[in-house]
This record gives structure tokens, sequence and C-alpha cells, in this order.
């Protein structure tokens, strides 16, 4: 099976403070990513549905940018998330970068809209 990197773009009214916060802190975490969190050090490790994975955050740019690498992914992939402002609607423009199998591409990113959907109900926007 082939792995891919697939790009999503979403509009928030919540400000990139905000949407960072959501991405980096364990309460937040919980609200719409994953069932639990633990955070030692860069390394963060997700539970779902009782089943846990490790990732290592690899980039941090507050209120820009978040990069993690999967203990278990190719050196090569990675789960980003991104934020910046439109310069035209002051809108902030929230964008992921992931990995999947060629053939769950489209499972994937509807996974990503019902998590983005509980993360936009989180933040109000």
């Amino acid at each position: 099976m082939n792995r891919v990197k697939f790009d999503l773009e979403f509009i928030f009214r919540a400000s990139p403070t905000i949407l960072y916060k959501f991405i980096t802190t364990p309460s937040c975490l919980i609200r719409w990513f994953c069932d639990e969190v633990d955070i030692q050090g860069e390394t963060y490790t997700f539970v779902w549905n009782g089943a846990e994975e490790v990732a290592e955050m690899i980039d941090d740019i507050e209120d820009e940018r978040v990069r993690f690498h999967w203990e278990d992914a190719e050196e090569e992939e990675y789960l980003e998330f991104r934020f910046s402002r439109s310069p035209v609607t002051g809108e902030t423009i929230f964008e992921i970068t992931d990995f999947c199998d060629d053939d769950e591409v489209d499972d994937q990113k509807q996974l990503w809209e019902s998590q983005i959907k509980m993360l936009r109900q989180e933040t109000g926007g």
C-alpha cells in the first residue's frame, strides 16, 4: 500500500492563539481530538478507545505551526497544523497536512471534517 500526503484547509473565526492552545494543551485536546493525552516534554501519548499512539512534537512555532511525528510512522511522514490570518477577511486559515494509505484518503478527510466540526464548536468558530 502506498502512503500519500494530503492537505486540508478550514476557515475559523477563532484566533491562531486559541487554535494553538487547542492543539498543544491536554485539557483542550481531549475536547476535540482524543479521549486522553499525556505529555512528557515533547512526547505526546494520545489515547482513542483505549488504544495509545505516541508522537513527538518536532516543530513548534507558537500561533503559527505545530508538527508531530508518529512513533510508528515513516521518517518523512508527519501531522502538521498551520495557522495564518487572511489579509482580506481577518479570519484564521487552519491547514492540516497528514499522511495515510492511498485507498484511505477519502475516509481520512471525512474523519478530519468531523474532528474539525468538534473543534469549531469548542472554539466558537
